[in-house]
């Protein structure tokens, strides 16, 4: 990390590891090539999606600024830990509860908030936040959209995430994990979810302006209804 510094400026916030537009370069190839070869690998995905989505994140943070809830979330830069988010107390919200919903998702794929990696070579403080914030809510998404974290699963979302945030890295990995579907899952990829990713970002929620923290308690219905959630056909999952 220390030879990453040099003409590269000052540390800008605790994780960050500051680069130079050619070590940026120089770490994202190299961490897409090894990601392509391992998808699974989610701290080489994070990282080519930190080198390459400067204009994404800009846009995102303008976008969260203009709207009332994301301009909430941007100044109190909620975070989503094991310890802000309880299993315990997920546990015990309602039946049917986006809470409880989320609770049975991380206890059924035995996932942990807290396994999300650090931003570290994105540079602006406000930036690194939102790409916290992206890394934090997919999970929320994945309970939102009743989308399993199967290769399938996977490829929908990453759609999704996609034309949600205009980030490069989703679509890369949604064309890499698209590889390794079959031929008739690749088909209702371009059937339907290639369409439905679209008309998300036509005319569906700003997801990054969702104050997940202060929904879990709600039916889960009740929140898709309002957002206007567009469930896919479970063939396609």
């Amino acid at each position: 990390m220390t030879l990453l510094t040099r003409g590269a400026g000052a540390a800008r916030y605790s994780a960050h590891v500051p680069t130079t537009l050619l070590e940026k370069a120089l770490i994202g190839s190299s961490s897409a090539v090894r990601a392509l070869a391992d998808p699974r690998q989610a701290r080489l995905v994070g990282v080519v999606g930190e080198t390459t989505g400067g204009a994404a994140l800009h846009r995102l943070h303008r976008r969260m600024e203009r709207h009332p809830v994301g301009r909430t979330v941007l100044q109190d830069r909620p975070l989503i830990t094991s310890e802000t988010l309880h299993a315990e107390t997920l546990r015990a919200m309602p039946a049917g509860s986006f809470g409880a919903e989320y609770g049975a998702f991380l206890a059924r794929h035995s996932f942990d908030p807290d396994e999300r990696t650090a931003v570290h070579f994105v540079d602006d403080p406000e930036l690194a936040y939102v790409m916290t914030r992206y890394r934090q809510v997919h999970d929320l998404w994945h309970v939102l959209y009743g989308l399993p974290p199967t290769f399938a699963g996977e490829v929908a979302l990453k759609w999704l995430e996609a034309a949600q945030t205009g980030l490069p890295m989703c679509a890369a990995g949604a064309l890499a994990g698209g590889v390794r579907l079959t031929a008739a899952q690749r088909r209702a990829v371009v059937r339907s979810v290639l369409p439905w990713a679209a008309r998300h970002a036509l005319r569906g929620p700003d997801l990054m302006s969702v104050y997940y923290e202060r929904e879990m308690g709600r039916p889960i219905d009740e929140l898709r209804a309002e957002l206007r959630v567009e469930l896919l056909p479970r063939t396609i999952k």
